[in-house]
């Protein structure tokens, strides 16, 4: 019996069988256009804006000088321009609000995760999404209204017995201040941090954890060594997200932080009042006299560089973790 060997190479009738179909070299013309066009007129936004904050905070430099940085007796109205109290202000509600918010966050996207019932992950996911998108002003209502008399008449009151009135549990205790505005400023990025760490943790292969469990780890140790190392790099990144709202906060901590005082500038200890950049840019915005004006600019300036090392910061710690699983 003959045997009929089959050619791979024959067409079999099928026209251009075998022929790869090329698109035209022009057939993604439009669309590397529209790229091109997109990134220049982002670019030449960022350029202009950028250009603008600094043209007008030279001024603002001449008329305050480098004492800017050093001093610390702010008084928009009398032509007082001692930052140095606003920077530590918005280093510091950020700092506490970060240590406050990432444990409390990342925790409740693993309890999501991994710990809940399935029927109430929706529910309870679609709750912190909505925290998310409250306006900043509820939040300083609710910080004025509400905290400031639970700290002022009981949560302070408590901490400086436990502190036995020692730093930085001690001075008078107002409600107002860097504590409540720690709080506020937490609650406000927790659901930031939340749900994005949850987007993250559910991206990890089940076959790590499954994986983990079958060599005989606890759910625990599953946690700690698999899940939080694979996802390090989204929750920098969430982090990251978290500060730069924190750090641009304005209505919400103008209305808790108190101001700064003569008496006590420096936010020295937990219960001192203060103000942030952002805060302070907002609250005199409505006075802006002459070259005094200009010093908001330089001010915006300052919180522009500030957000601008933390960015850097985060890609670079990004980058090298990157690298290692590379």
């Amino acid at each position: 019996m003959a045997t009929t060997e089959f050619d791979s190479s024959t067409d079999h009738g099928v026209p251009d069988a075998g022929r790869e179909r090329k698109l035209s070299a022009g057939s993604d013309r439009g669309y590397r256009f529209s790229l091109y066009a997109i990134v220049t007129l982002v670019g030449a936004i960022v350029f202009y804006f950028v250009y603008v904050l600094i043209k007008n905070s030279i001024p603002g430099w001449q008329f305050a000088g480098w004492s800017i940085f050093t001093s610390t007796n702010w008084s928009f109205g009398e032509n007082h321009f001692g930052a140095l109290p606003l920077i530590l202000g918005t280093l510091l509600t950020t700092l506490f609000a970060l240590l406050l918010a990432v444990p409390v966050g990342v925790g409740a996207a693993l309890a999501i995760v991994y710990l809940i019932p399935r029927r109430l992950r929706l529910a309870v996911s679609s709750l912190v999404e909505l925290l998310a998108v409250v306006p900043s002003i509820v939040y300083g209502v609710w910080g004025a209204l509400v905290m400031a008399t639970f700290l002022g008449n009981k949560g302070e009151p408590w901490l400086k017995r436990v502190a036995h009135g020692a730093w930085p549990f001690n001075g008078a205790t107002p409600g107002y201040g860097m504590t409540l505005g720690a709080i506020v400023l937490a609650v406000m990025i927790m659901p930031i941090v939340t749900a994005i760490s949850r987007d993250v943790i559910v991206a990890v292969p089940k076959e790590l954890t499954e994986g983990a469990l079958s060599l005989g780890a606890t759910r625990g140790q599953v946690i700690r060594k698999v899940i939080l190392p694979s996802c390090k790099t989204g929750i920098v990144g969430a982090v990251t997200l978290a500060t730069g709202r924190a750090l641009g906060e304005t209505i919400a901590l103008a209305t808790v932080l108190g101001g700064v005082t003569q008496q006590s500038p420096l936010p020295d200890r937990a219960f001192a009042t203060g103000s942030t950049l952002a805060a302070e840019i907002a609250i005199d915005f409505g006075a802006i006299t002459g070259k005094a004006g200009n010093v908001l600019f330089a001010l915006a300036l300052i919180l522009m560089v500030i957000v601008g090392a933390v960015t850097y910061l985060a890609r670079s710690i990004i980058r090298r973790n990157q690298r290692q699983f590379q």
